[in-house]
Protein backbone atom coordinates (compact mmCIF):
# COMPACT_ATOMS: atom_id res chain seq x y z
CA UNK A 1 0.00 0.00 0.00
CA UNK A 2 1.37 3.38 -0.98
CA UNK A 3 2.13 6.13 1.50
CA UNK A 4 -0.53 8.79 0.98
CA UNK A 5 1.57 11.58 2.42
CA UNK A 6 4.42 11.33 -0.08
CA UNK A 7 6.54 14.20 -1.37
CA UNK A 8 3.95 15.45 -3.86
CA UNK A 9 1.13 15.21 -1.35
CA UNK A 10 3.11 17.34 1.10
CA UNK A 11 4.09 19.85 -1.59
CA UNK A 12 0.46 20.19 -2.68
CA UNK A 13 -0.52 21.05 0.88
CA UNK A 14 2.26 23.62 1.16
CA UNK A 15 1.50 25.30 -2.19
CA UNK A 16 -2.27 25.29 -1.80
CA UNK A 17 -3.12 22.77 -4.50
CA UNK A 18 -6.16 20.61 -3.85
CA UNK A 19 -4.52 17.40 -5.09
CA UNK A 20 -1.06 15.97 -5.70
CA UNK A 21 -2.14 15.38 -9.30
CA UNK A 22 -1.49 19.09 -9.89
CA UNK A 23 2.16 18.17 -10.33
CA UNK A 24 1.34 15.65 -13.05
CA UNK A 25 -0.22 18.40 -15.16
CA UNK A 26 2.71 20.71 -14.46
CA UNK A 27 5.18 18.02 -15.54
CA UNK A 28 3.19 17.15 -18.66
CA UNK A 29 2.85 20.78 -19.67
CA UNK A 30 6.52 21.51 -19.02
CA UNK A 31 7.39 18.77 -21.51
CA UNK A 32 4.66 19.13 -24.14
CA UNK A 33 3.44 22.77 -23.86
CA UNK A 34 -0.20 21.81 -24.41
CA UNK A 35 -1.71 24.75 -22.46
CA UNK A 36 -1.00 28.23 -23.76
CA UNK A 37 -1.48 31.61 -22.12
CA UNK A 38 -4.72 33.38 -22.98
CA UNK A 39 -6.56 30.28 -24.23
CA UNK A 40 -9.65 28.43 -22.99
CA UNK A 41 -9.14 25.04 -21.33
CA UNK A 42 -11.84 22.47 -20.61
CA UNK A 43 -10.92 20.34 -17.55
CA UNK A 44 -12.95 17.11 -17.47
CA UNK A 45 -13.14 15.14 -14.22
CA UNK A 46 -11.91 18.26 -12.49
CA UNK A 47 -12.79 17.60 -8.83
CA UNK A 48 -11.31 18.39 -6.39
CA UNK A 49 -9.68 21.05 -8.56
CA UNK A 50 -5.92 20.54 -8.64
CA UNK A 51 -5.67 20.48 -12.43
CA UNK A 52 -7.98 23.47 -12.76
CA UNK A 53 -5.72 25.45 -10.42
CA UNK A 54 -2.66 24.67 -12.55
CA UNK A 55 -4.52 25.33 -15.81
CA UNK A 56 -5.73 28.66 -14.41
CA UNK A 57 -2.15 29.71 -13.70
CA UNK A 58 -1.00 28.62 -17.16
CA UNK A 59 -3.68 30.45 -19.16
CA UNK A 60 -3.43 33.56 -17.01
CA UNK A 61 -6.11 36.21 -16.39
CA UNK A 62 -6.90 36.54 -20.12
CA UNK A 63 -7.65 32.82 -20.42
CA UNK A 64 -10.50 30.68 -19.11
CA UNK A 65 -10.85 27.27 -17.48
CA UNK A 66 -14.13 25.35 -17.68
CA UNK A 67 -14.08 22.74 -14.90
CA UNK A 68 -16.47 19.81 -15.28
CA UNK A 69 -17.22 16.98 -12.86
CA UNK A 70 -20.13 14.77 -11.87
CA UNK A 71 -19.30 15.58 -8.24
CA UNK A 72 -20.00 18.91 -6.61
CA UNK A 73 -16.82 20.95 -6.55
CA UNK A 74 -16.09 23.67 -4.05
CA UNK A 75 -15.55 27.09 -5.65
CA UNK A 76 -11.98 28.10 -6.37
CA UNK A 77 -10.57 31.56 -5.74
CA UNK A 78 -9.29 31.81 -9.32
CA UNK A 79 -11.59 34.24 -11.14
CA UNK A 80 -10.99 32.68 -14.56
CA UNK A 81 -12.48 29.29 -13.56
CA UNK A 82 -16.09 28.36 -14.31
CA UNK A 83 -17.41 25.19 -12.63
CA UNK A 84 -20.01 22.97 -14.31
CA UNK A 85 -21.50 19.97 -12.52
CA UNK A 86 -22.68 17.10 -14.67
CA UNK A 87 -22.07 13.63 -16.08
CA UNK A 88 -20.10 13.76 -19.35
CA UNK A 89 -21.93 10.65 -20.57
CA UNK A 90 -25.17 12.68 -20.39
CA UNK A 91 -25.99 14.61 -23.57
CA UNK A 92 -27.26 17.57 -21.52
CA UNK A 93 -23.86 17.96 -19.89
CA UNK A 94 -22.10 17.77 -23.23
CA UNK A 95 -24.43 20.44 -24.63
CA UNK A 96 -23.70 22.63 -21.59
CA UNK A 97 -19.96 22.29 -22.14
CA UNK A 98 -20.32 23.13 -25.82
CA UNK A 99 -22.43 26.22 -25.13
CA UNK A 100 -20.18 27.47 -22.32
CA UNK A 101 -16.67 26.76 -23.58
CA UNK A 102 -16.57 28.63 -26.89
CA UNK A 103 -13.26 28.52 -28.78
CA UNK A 104 -11.17 25.92 -26.91
CA UNK A 105 -7.41 25.61 -27.11
CA UNK A 106 -6.98 22.52 -24.93
CA UNK A 107 -9.09 19.77 -23.37
CA UNK A 108 -7.59 17.98 -20.37
CA UNK A 109 -9.12 14.96 -18.65
CA UNK A 110 -7.97 13.36 -15.41
CA UNK A 111 -11.26 11.49 -15.21
CA UNK A 112 -11.43 8.03 -13.63
CA UNK A 113 -14.27 5.64 -12.87
CA UNK A 114 -15.30 4.66 -9.38
CA UNK A 115 -13.19 1.53 -9.05
CA UNK A 116 -14.75 -1.85 -8.29
CA UNK A 117 -11.59 -3.87 -7.71
CA UNK A 118 -12.38 -5.89 -10.83
CA UNK A 119 -9.38 -4.98 -12.97
CA UNK A 120 -10.83 -5.61 -16.43
CA UNK A 121 -14.06 -3.78 -15.60
CA UNK A 122 -12.26 -0.78 -14.12
CA UNK A 123 -9.95 -0.51 -17.14
CA UNK A 124 -12.85 -0.79 -19.56
CA UNK A 125 -14.78 1.95 -17.73
CA UNK A 126 -11.69 4.14 -17.72
CA UNK A 127 -11.34 3.78 -21.48
CA UNK A 128 -15.02 4.59 -22.04
CA UNK A 129 -14.75 7.82 -20.02
CA UNK A 130 -11.57 8.85 -21.80
CA UNK A 131 -13.18 8.12 -25.17
CA UNK A 132 -16.06 10.39 -24.18
CA UNK A 133 -13.51 13.06 -23.22
CA UNK A 134 -12.01 12.71 -26.69
CA UNK A 135 -15.44 13.16 -28.27
CA UNK A 136 -15.92 16.36 -26.29
CA UNK A 137 -12.49 17.51 -27.45
CA UNK A 138 -13.43 16.84 -31.06
CA UNK A 139 -16.56 18.92 -30.59
CA UNK A 140 -14.92 21.91 -28.90
CA UNK A 141 -11.29 22.22 -29.99
CA UNK A 142 -10.23 24.78 -32.54
CA UNK A 143 -7.95 23.59 -35.33
CA UNK A 144 -4.49 23.11 -33.89
CA UNK A 145 -5.81 22.58 -30.35
CA UNK A 146 -4.44 20.03 -27.88
CA UNK A 147 -5.78 17.11 -25.83
CA UNK A 148 -4.67 15.24 -22.73
CA UNK A 149 -6.34 12.31 -21.01
CA UNK A 150 -5.58 9.79 -18.30
CA UNK A 151 -6.49 6.16 -18.88
CA UNK A 152 -5.79 2.78 -17.29
CA UNK A 153 -3.70 0.70 -19.70
CA UNK A 154 -5.70 -1.95 -21.57
CA UNK A 155 -6.62 -3.14 -25.04
CA UNK A 156 -9.36 -0.51 -25.09
CA UNK A 157 -6.85 2.20 -24.21
CA UNK A 158 -4.79 1.26 -27.26
CA UNK A 159 -7.88 1.73 -29.42
CA UNK A 160 -8.31 5.14 -27.83
CA UNK A 161 -4.71 6.01 -28.64
CA UNK A 162 -5.28 5.15 -32.30
CA UNK A 163 -8.33 7.45 -32.32
CA UNK A 164 -6.17 10.25 -30.89
CA UNK A 165 -3.52 9.57 -33.51
CA UNK A 166 -6.14 9.92 -36.24
CA UNK A 167 -7.39 13.29 -34.94
CA UNK A 168 -4.10 14.99 -34.05
CA UNK A 169 -0.88 15.71 -35.88
CA UNK A 170 1.18 14.48 -32.93
CA UNK A 171 0.39 11.79 -30.38
CA UNK A 172 2.36 10.52 -27.42
CA UNK A 173 2.08 8.19 -24.43
CA UNK A 174 3.59 9.56 -21.22
CA UNK A 175 3.91 8.75 -17.52
CA UNK A 176 4.88 11.88 -15.56
CA UNK A 177 7.48 11.39 -12.81
CA UNK A 178 4.89 12.06 -10.09
CA UNK A 179 2.83 8.99 -11.12
CA UNK A 180 2.92 6.36 -8.40
CA UNK A 181 5.02 3.37 -9.44
CA UNK A 182 2.25 0.81 -8.89
CA UNK A 183 -0.32 2.78 -10.84
CA UNK A 184 -1.71 1.35 -14.10
CA UNK A 185 -2.50 4.83 -15.38
CA UNK A 186 -0.91 6.44 -18.38
CA UNK A 187 -1.48 9.76 -20.10
CA UNK A 188 -2.17 10.23 -23.79
CA UNK A 189 -1.28 13.53 -25.43
CA UNK A 190 -2.61 14.78 -28.76
CA UNK A 191 -1.32 18.01 -30.31
CA UNK A 192 -2.41 19.79 -33.46
CA UNK A 193 -6.10 18.89 -33.74
CA UNK A 194 -7.46 18.63 -37.24
CA UNK A 195 -11.09 18.17 -38.22
CA UNK A 196 -11.75 15.20 -40.44
CA UNK A 197 -12.58 17.55 -43.30
CA UNK A 198 -9.41 19.58 -42.79
CA UNK A 199 -6.76 17.13 -43.94
CA UNK A 200 -4.18 19.84 -44.50
CA UNK A 201 -4.12 20.78 -40.81
CA UNK A 202 -2.35 17.60 -39.68
CA UNK A 203 1.40 17.81 -39.32
CA UNK A 204 3.69 14.91 -40.11
CA UNK A 205 5.09 14.45 -36.61
CA UNK A 206 6.19 11.16 -35.00
CA UNK A 207 4.09 9.14 -32.56
CA UNK A 208 5.27 6.63 -30.02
Amino acid sequence: MYEKKDHYHKEAKLQGYRARSAYKLQQINNKFKIIKKGTTVVDIGAAPGGWSQVASELVGPEGRVISVDILEMKPLANKNITILQGDITDEKTVDLILSTAGNVGCVISDIAPKTTGIVDLDRSRSAILSMQSLEIARGTLKTGGNFLTKVFQSQESEELFMDIKNSFGYSKRFRPPSTRKRSAEIYFIGKGFHHETDETAAESLPES
